[in-house]
């Protein structure tokens, strides 16, 4: 849907399970009329498409392709943004780090990314940017030494230029502007404001100069299709400052080309409580995602563990202050008991967007409904429009 400033508000359909074209068509024809009625019957619904490398190849047989755009139609729907991050199978298995198989390094990877490039340029309403979000290149801990993780960034760089290349050519085939996201994540090659802008400076503006250079074309031209994915659960476990973050990221061009609305968890340590919250926390700790630990100290200082296992077993965690875990939670709640979220980081950065226009994508990105504690689980089209509705909420109260 479209906001009063002129925003595009949506869920990424990658909450629903399914990975074959057939499976997403149908959880897209289960969910979306019924959230789309329960949060803005009477305007446009956007949407934030998910399709696995399976589905983005089984949606180009047939007329596949052309049906789903005369559904669209009818159902007054459109899609702005895609999600291209998980590969392969996101839902119902162990992913953990498998997340970000194969990486920017693979030519599966660029392939995958464009084909969802082409798909997105045959949907795209005229007059829209489109976006794909993506992967922060690759999983630093799979990198040995500082050689290994220099040399596979340098590759995943030169990767990502020529997807940029090749979303260019689309631009001039078709006039559909669309850009890749990358997505800053935990334990990414891009993980923070820090690893994010040294990635940039070092390695891919200078890998999109040069083929721009090779291609004559503009650098600057090339460039717009490389943006920034901004999960605000991300940036928030990372304790980062959203606005000297987004101030920085703007200072050296590195644009955002969608804010992915989302909370981690938060607990902030209390003595006399500790037992009974570390078992609150205790109960998010499940084997399909990762979720990744910033633990922050009472001196200020940041541990970091690669997942809630590790965190929970640690003396050094667990004497800290503060924790952040990357679990993605109901946005439209800020607390669980003894535990809270960092929805007030949502607030935060939706004031930001809101005073300097730094995207026009909103995409709520909550995955995490099958494994959440059995509590919370409620009824998956009411959730999503609530959460949808908070937002829009926050939004319109803003002066």
């Amino acid at each position: 849907m479209r906001l009063a400033n002129h925003t595009h508000l949506t869920y990424c359909t990658n909450i629903h399970p399914g990975e074959s074209w057939a499976e997403v068509w149908a959880s897209l024809q289960q969910h979306i009329p019924a959230v789309h009625q329960q949060v803005c019957p009477n305007q446009p619904f956007g949407i934030g498409l998910r399709l696995s490398d399976l589905a983005s190849r089984q949606i180009l047989e047939n007329e596949h392709l052309v049906v789903f755009k005369a559904w669209l139609q009818a159902q007054n729907a459109y899609v702005f943004t895609m999600n291209g991050f998980p590969f392969g199978g996101f839902h119902h298995q162990r992913i953990k780090d498998a997340v970000h198989t194969p990486d920017w390094t693979s030519r599966q990877r660029l392939d995958y990314t464009v084909r969802l490039a082409n798909i997105l340029a045959e949907l795209l309403p005229a007059g829209i940017a489109g976006g794909i979000s993506t992967s922060p290149l690759s999983y630093a801990p799979w990198y040995r030494s500082a050689a290994d993780l220099t040399a596979a960034t340098q590759e995943a760089a030169e990767q990502l230029a020529r997807a940029a290349l090749a979303l260019f050519r689309i631009f001039e085939q078709t006039g559909q502007m669309i850009h890749i996201d990358l997505e800053p994540e935990p334990d990414g090659i891009m993980e923070d404001l820090a690893t994010t802008l040294q990635t940039f400076r070092q390695f891919i503006i200078p890998a999109s100069d040069r083929l721009a250079a090779a291609e004559g074309i503009s650098s600057e031209l090339l460039r717009a299709h490389l943006q920034l994915c901004y999960d605000v659960c991300h940036f928030a476990v990372a304790f980062e400052p959203h606005a000297e973050a987004l101030k920085q990221l703007t200072a050296e061009s590195i644009r955002i080309g969608k804010f992915q609305l989302s909370a981690a968890l938060r607990v902030q340590w209390q003595d006399a409580q500790r037992e009974a919250q570390r078992k609150a926390i205790a109960a998010f700790d499940e084997p399909t995602y990762l979720h990744q630990v910033v633990a922050r100290s009472t001196a200020g200082g940041l541990l970091h563990f690669p997942d809630l296992p590790q965190a929970l077993a640690s003396a050094e965690a667990w004497a800290a202050a503060e924790w952040r875990t990357h679990f993605h939670v109901p946005i439209f709640l800020d607390n669980y008991g003894l535990i809270q979220s960092t929805q007030q980081d949502i607030v935060e950065v939706l004031q930001l967007q809101q005073q300097h226009d730094y995207s026009r994508h909103l995409e709520v990105e909550t995955y995490t409904w099958t494994v959440l504690p059995a509590d919370m689980q409620l009824p998956v089209n009411e959730s999503i429009a609530r959460e949808l509705q908070w937002v829009k909420n926050i939004v319109e109260q803003m002066p």
